[in-house]
């Protein structure tokens, strides 16, 4: 499994790029990303407090509990979904007028590797960092429960 990140200052605010390579299908990293059960497993995620419609506009939400112990609850929308490559994910962030934009791209690369994309434009540095350790943290949490052998 490798990590690449290319933060990147972007006309319209500050945005990173993280990619990884998946020991998974395509189809079983989007099940992991896409499916209330199996998110919470490796999201860092509050049990029971998952939901996800995803399809263009439905709407997902989870409490994320950091290994701090502290508890963030997430909502947002699907803007994009083209199942098993692609995901749009509108980000409700407070005090922001429109949500925030992260996409996920998977790209297979034989029968059993996924290259995983997350890209997010954020409005400040401060704001970029902490959705990037966040998003890293995600991948983290991924390509653990990927690489158990978890049930799909």
């Amino acid at each position: 499994m490798s990590t690449e990140q290319t933060p990147t200052a972007a006309d319209n605010g500050f945005s990173y790029t993280l990619t990884r390579t998946l020991d998974a299908p395509a189809s079983r990293v989007w099940q992991a990303w896409t499916t209330p059960d199996q998110y919470t497993r490796w999201a860092y995620a509050v049990p029971g407090t998952v939901e996800m419609d995803a399809r263009p506009g439905g709407t997902w939400k989870a409490t994320v509990r950091t290994p701090e112990g502290a508890e963030f609850p997430l909502t947002g929308s699907y803007l994009e979904v083209a199942e098993p490559h692609h995901l749009a994910i509108g980000m409700d962030v407070p005090g922001r007028p429109a949500p925030a934009t992260m996409t996920v791209d998977l790209t297979e690369q034989g029968p059993r590797t996924t290259v995983i994309t997350v890209h997010q434009t954020c409005d400040t540095a401060e704001e970029r960092d902490g959705a990037e350790q966040g998003s890293g943290m995600l991948l983290d949490g991924l390509e653990g429960f990927l690489g158990s052998g978890a049930e799909v």
